[in-house]
């Protein structure tokens, strides 16, 4: 009786250890949400400005988004850039992605070139028959993003000085209220026509609108990048913050589950001590009646 009660009160010990954990990263997980959801929020007065200064430069004549010829419809090479984690704990956060960007880009013709944001991705890229040429390793911090974004544009520009015509698009996890996360697609390059249009829609808040002052052409081009650093910034920061809420989410679950888990060892616990004290005083009780019967005899 004694080992089973010892059994339980190290199983006990044990939950109890594991709870504190998962309570740690329960808190580790909701503050890092935090910060990347204001890394986000931050980013909104910025791209404002830029997209003003697009819009600027658009409404200004001569001044062409590409220098060259109408990109083509079909792209001969796609270069995605898939968000993901390069730890677990996160649930089906990188299948659902994988599983989202399949079906679109089985409907893009040309060569499939895949990169990967995350160890994680990266495995389940592999598994789904889309191995990633490169992998990039997962911002640990706000300040670790813009490292990491400024790569991925040094990348993409060596490609588009080889090949000007290749399409550049994401695939992320964005954060949904009410429904945990969703996963989000968007176009960098090239910036088409309908992209110009969506810049245009912006409203100046003045009537005069401003000059541009030397070569419009150049400043485009610079607002063009910001634009892209920007973009790419925000889908990491938000798959940052849906990872996390992710990994909140599993945190949750497991202390749900811890929680009963420590309530049944507890019950279980202490029904056996209860039977181990009646034990006991059953055997005190036979041993006064013994005693008992003893006296009387004499």
């Amino acid at each position: 009786m004694s080992d089973t009660l010892e059994s339980l009160k190290r199983r006990k010990q044990s939950a109890a250890e594991l709870a504190s954990v998962v309570r740690t990263m329960k808190a580790m997980a909701a503050s890092n949400i935090s910060q990347y959801e204001m890394a986000v929020q931050s980013l909104k007065d910025y791209y404002r400005t830029i997209s003003l200064g697009l819009y600027a430069c658009f409404t200004n004549e001569g001044i062409l988004i590409f220098p060259s010829n109408e990109i083509k419809k079909n792209k001969s090479l796609t270069i995605a850039i898939f968000f993901g984690s390069d730890q677990g704990l996160v649930g089906r956060f990188n299948d659902i992605l994988t599983r989202f960007a399949i079906q679109i880009l089985k409907n893009i013709t040309g060569e499939k070139v895949i990169w990967a944001v995350g160890e994680r991705m990266d495995a389940e890229l592999k598994d789904a028959g889309m191995a990633p040429v490169k992998v990039f390793n997962v911002p640990n911090s706000v300040t670790a993003i813009t490292p990491l974004v400024n790569d991925i544009l040094i990348k993409s520009e060596e490609l588009r000085e080889r090949n000007p015509e290749y399409c550049l698009t994401m695939f992320y996890n964005s954060p949904a209220t009410g429904e945990g996360y969703r996963q989000e697609n968007q176009q960098l390059l090239p910036l088409d026509k309908s992209w110009e249009q969506e810049i245009k829609k912006l409203k100046w808040p003045s009537k005069k609108l401003p000059q541009v002052i030397g070569g419009a052409e150049i400043t485009l081009r610079v607002l063009i990048r910001e634009y892209l650093f920007v973009s790419i910034y925000k889908a990491c920061a938000e798959s940052l913050a849906s990872e996390n809420a992710s990994r909140l989410e599993a945190m949750q679950r497991a202390e749900k589950n811890i929680g009963e888990i420590s309530d049944d060892l507890n019950q279980s616990y202490n029904r056996l001590r209860q039977s181990s004290i009646d034990e006991e005083l059953f055997d005190i009780m036979a041993g006064f009646e013994a005693l008992k019967k003893e006296i009387l005899k004499k």
